[in-house]
């Protein structure tokens, strides 16, 4: 038996927010380390990008593994290299109030498989990733 619910005329949808559909932060870590420990982060816990903060707590960019291994992989890379060195451009954030057709939009232009979602303060919400 399905029951039908009719909604009442003259009421439109609300559009759903960043905050509806974004994921746990997941691992979030400091900018000062490096990128063999960041890589090693990311494979424990099995996930394909790593929230970057400063040492105050401020989400500063997103990482993905990708991202580290060309680090890793090139040709001045040293053990020595931090996270810190490789934000050069750091990744555009969004604020949980952002619609989703917005940070669709944003994400496709700029052609991001993450964004990370921040407070006011800048302190790390949860990451919004696109499915392509």
């Amino acid at each position: 038996m399905v029951q039908m619910q009719s909604r009442p005329t003259g009421t439109a949808p609300v559009p759903r927010t960043v905050a509806d559909a974004m994921e746990a932060a997941g691992p979030q870590v400091c900018d000062d380390m490096t990128v063999e420990v960041a890589l090693s982060v990311m494979a424990s816990a099995r996930t394909g990008h790593l929230l970057v903060c400063d040492d105050d707590g401020v989400c500063t960019g997103l990482l993905t593994q990708a991202q580290l291994s060309a680090v890793r992989d090139s040709s001045v890379y040293t053990d020595r290299v931090q996270l810190r060195d490789i934000l050069v451009d750091p990744r555009p954030f969004t604020s949980p109030m952002t619609t989703m057709a917005e940070a669709e939009h944003s994400m496709r232009y700029r052609r991001l498989d993450a964004l990370p979602v921040v407070d006011e303060h800048g302190n790390a919400l949860g990451v919004l990733a696109l499915t392509r």
